[in-house]
C-alpha cells in the first residue's frame, strides 16, 4: 500500500485522489496525515540525491528555471526552481540537481555551478542556456573552457515581442535564413540582410542578435545531429513539462520541501525511461572528441 501511495504521488495525484484510489483498491480509509508521513519518507532520499557525487565530465548540460508559488511567512511568493539536466559520457540523460531561489539570476546560477563543481564535476563541454543576462559569464567563472550556447528558440520568442504582428510572418521568414543556415558565414550574411531590411524598424531586435552572436552561433561548427541537441534548451524544458503535469492542480506549496519532494518523486518516475543513449550518440561522441581534443579521451573508449 505504501508503494502504491508513493507511485500515485509521483504521478501528481492530490492527497484526496490518493485516498479515493485506496478506498477503491483496498477498501481502506487513510488520512491525509498518514499519506503525508509516507511521502515524507522520500525526503532523506531527496537530500542524499542532492548531495550525491557526480561524474567528472558531462558532454552536454542544459540549464533552465521554472517558477512556483511557495508559502513563506503566511503568504505565497514566487520562487525559481533551477533545473540542471546533463548528458553522461554514455549518452544518457541525468538530472544533476534541483535548487530553489527567490528569483532567477546569474548570481544564483553561480552558486549552482559551484555546487556541481564541489560534487565532482570537473568539466562540461557544452552548456545550453536561456538568454538570462550574465549567464555565460557565470558559467565561464567556474568552467572557463565550456562552450555556452544560448537557446535560439528563446531568442526568437524574445525578438517577436518587439515586432509588429502584421510584420511577424515576413520577419520570421527572413530570420529563419539566419538560424537555419548551413554555415556560420551564411548565417552572418543572412543576419546582414536581415539588418538591411528590418534594421530601421526594429533596431533593438537586430542589436540583441548582434550582441549575443558569439553565444548564439556556437552550434554552427557542428553537424546537424549535434546542432539539434544544443541549439535549444528543449531537453530541460521537456523535464519542466513533466513537472507541470505533476503540479498543474496545485495552486501553491506549503514549503520548499513539499515542492521538492513532489518534483523528486516525478523525476524518479520520468528517469525510468532514460535507460538508453540518445540518438546518434556514437557519432556525436566522435565529433566531440575531435572538437574537444584530450578532454574526454580518458573517460571513454573510442
Amino acid at each position: 500500500m505504501e508503494r502504491k501511495i508513493i507511485s500515485l504521488f509521483a504521478l501528481g495525484n492530490s492527497y484526496q485522489n490518493i485516498r479515493e484510489h485506496l478506498v477503491d483498491l483496498y477498501g481502506m480509509e487513510v488520512s491525509n496525515g498518514t499519506i503525508n508521513s509516507i511521502t515524507d519518507r522520500l525526503v532523506p532520499e531527496l537530500r542524499a540525491w542532492q548531495e550525491r557525487e557526480l561524474e567528472a565530465v558531462y558532454p552536454f548540460v542544459w540549464l533552465d528555471a521554472i517558477h512556483y508559488k511557495i508559502k513563506e511567512n503566511g503568504r505565497f511568493i514566487s520562487k525559481a526552481v533551477y533545473t540542471i539536466l546533463g548528458l553522461t559520457i554514455e549518452g544518457k540523460k541525468e538530472l544533476l540537481g534541483l535548487y530553489i531561489s527567490e528569483s532567477e539570476g546569474a548570481r544564483y546560477w553561480l552558486n549552482v555551478l559551484t555546487d556541481l563543481q564541489n560534487r565532482g564535476v570537473k568539466d562540461i563541454l557544452i552548456a545550453s542556456v536561456d538568454g538570462l543576462k550574465g549567464f555565460p559569464e557565470a558559467i565561464e567563472t567556474i568552467y572557463p573552457h565550456t562552450e555556452v550556447q544560448l537557446c535560439v528558440i528563446h531568442q526568437i520568442r524574445n525578438s517577436l515581442k518587439y515586432v509588429a504582428s502584421k510584420n511577424q510572418k515576413a520577419f520570421m521568414s527572413d530570420l529563419k535564413c539566419v538560424y537555419k543556415a548551413t554555415t556560420q558565414n551564411a548565417a552572418e550574411q543572412a543576419l546582414d540582410e536581415l539588418e538591411t531590411k528590418w534594421g530601421q524598424q526594429y533596431p533593438l531586435v537586430i542589436k540583441a542578435w548582434r550582441s549575443k552572436w558569439d553565444n548564439l552561433s556556437v552550434y554552427f561548427k557542428y553537424p546537424e545531429y549535434v546542432r539539434k541537441a544544443i541549439y535549444t534548451t528543449n531537453a530541460v524544458e521537456a523535464v519542466h513539462r513533466q513537472f507541470r503535469k505533476l503540479t498543474k492542480t496545485k495552486g501553491g506549496f506549503a514549503n520548499e520541501t513539499a515542492l521538492l519532494k513532489l518534483l523528486y518523486a516525478g523525476m524518479l518516475k520520468a528517469s525510468e525511461k532514460w535507460t538508453h543513449p540518445v540518438q546518434n550518440w556514437n557519432l556525436t561522441l566522435s565529433q566531440l572528441s575531435i572538437h574537444f581534443e584530450g578532454r574526454i579521451d580518458e573517460y571513454v573508449d573510442l
